[in-house]
């Protein structure tokens, strides 16, 4: 099965300098936990990735004023990414290999074009393939 079959496309992304407060409202409307940072939105290329754990542990629970942070302050990086060309089983290795969650779908100019996630794993491939990535990523 391909990436391009389960990955969500299109995802939201901000800059580095995007506020951060803008950032945690694209997280609200896109139902989402992770925004890729892109240089900029005419390359869409990752530089980053911010996370809800980004912003409550880099921000929030170091006394920070996140009204005054951008996505930069907050965010991840550098940015473990998938070919859009790749199958379901290479991002589930990069996932378990890279303990994450979540990673961004590049096209052949490295342009960001998707998103998958665990969820995605879950919801529309191997049942037992999102099992073991699961258990993988979670392992301590």
């Amino acid at each position: 099965m391909k990436l391009t079959e389960i990955m969500t496309k299109n995802p939201a992304t901000c800059e580095p300098r995007t506020p951060l407060s803008e950032v945690a409202k694209m997280m609200c409307d896109n139902d989402c936990g992770e925004i890729p940072v892109v240089a900029d939105r005419r390359s869409l290329k990752p530089v980053g990735v911010i996370t809800d754990r980004d912003i409550a542990c880099r921000a929030v629970a170091k006394n920070k004023n996140p009204l005054e942070l951008t996505a930069a302050d907050c965010m991840s990086g550098p940015c473990v990414t998938v070919s859009q060309d790749a199958d379901v089983d290479a991002a589930a290795r990069t996932l378990e290999e890279k303990r994450i969650r979540r990673v961004p779908v590049v096209d052949e100019e490295g342009r960001c074009v998707g998103i998958v996630s665990q969820a995605d794993l879950s919801l529309r491939a191997d049942p037992k393939l999102a099992a073991d990535v699961v258990r993988e990523v979670s392992r301590v």
